[in-house]
């Protein structure tokens, strides 16, 4: 059995479950927003053995037969409206969130990704440090909630050459990356309520959007500065050419070797391809997107994640 933790509508999560019935194996979603209210979890150690279970009552997923675990895009446990107070609430998830911490520590598949290693592959701070470490090039950074530091660096970098971007960008909080405007310079006293990252503006060619999975990298070219949002390719992507691009076999080998440093099996890597032919690490998301790269690169990258599950299935 091989278990995917998402969400029900994870379109990704459904491709590469259709891929594993194409191939006869047998795979089961997991959404844990129904735990604790709707799904149940028993923990038992006896007689020197543990098993692990969901489902109290009829069918059950034993865990212990799942030989490989996609760890997607967990959701939180959704506490019962029949705790009133808020502090009970609070008790109810802390409680929730141990148990299944926990449980994940206590089993043995394969994981893409080790949750303990995708949490903290996620951490913006810790990618940068990591990537100079293996080698790759990234752009000149602050990070900060300082107002006289920020102006420093605006200055240091000169006007129209910096642009600023959160740690996180969520459905009812996007945050897209933008280019720090003239106008906006008076504003910087505002990061004493929140650090903010900085960094000096990427000239770029194309974007590069890096799939890893294993050993395989799938490149993909997104010809970003020919859309109408040049700072973050994101923004008007359905707008841009992309294209199946092969990286040099030095960055081939660095991305391989952060990839391994922070202990992951899968990433989606964003990087600039600058005029000058300079390859710039910019960050890792390792439970990113990459549906939409298939779609027009023809990577076979929903393959590739369901070959390397079935690996170790068992």
């Amino acid at each position: 059995m091989i278990l995917i933790v998402s969400t029900p509508g994870d379109e990704h999560a459904l491709a590469v479950q259709a891929e594993l019935s194409r191939r006869k194996a047998q795979s089961k979603l997991l959404d844990l927003s129904e735990f604790p209210q709707n799904l149940g979890l028993s923990i038992r150690y006896k007689a020197g053995e543990g098993s692990f279970a969901f489902g109290c009552e009829g069918s059950s997923l034993d865990l212990e037969e799942c030989g490989a675990i996609w760890w997607r895009r967990p959701q939180q446990p959704q506490i019962s409206s029949d705790i009133l107070r808020t502090t009970h609430r609070h008790f109810a998830f802390n409680e929730s969130v141990e148990a299944l911490q926990g449980l994940w520590h206590a089993l043995q598949p394969f994981w893409i990704n080790d949750p303990a290693r995708d949490y903290v592959a996620q951490r913006k701070v810790y990618q940068l440090r990591v990537a100079q470490e293996v080698g790759l090039t990234v752009p000149e950074t602050l990070i900060t909630n300082c107002t006289r530091a920020a102006g420093d660096f605006v200055r240091q970098q000169g006007a129209g050459r910096v642009i600023y971007k959160s740690f996180s960008a969520l459905e009812n909080e996007w945050r897209e990356t933008r280019l720090l405007a003239e106008n906006e310079v008076q504003l910087l006293d505002n990061v004493r309520y929140a650090p903010v990252i900085f960094q000096e503006y990427i000239e770029a060619s194309v974007d590069l959007r890096v799939t890893v999975v294993g050993a395989q990298i799938f490149a993909a070219a997104v010809h970003s500065q020919d859309t109408a949002y040049k700072v973050d390719c994101r923004i008007d992507i359905s707008n841009a050419r992309i294209e199946a691009v092969e990286l040099p076999p030095d960055i081939q080998e660095k991305l391989l070797s952060l990839m391994g440093a922070m202990g992951l099996v899968y990433g989606a890597i964003d990087m600039r391809r600058t005029p000058d032919g300079r390859y710039i690490f910019l960050e890792i998301n390792p439970a990113g997107q990459w549906l939409f790269i298939e779609h027009y690169s023809k990577q076979p990258i929903t393959a590739a994640l369901a070959s390397k599950l079935l690996e170790h299935d068992r």
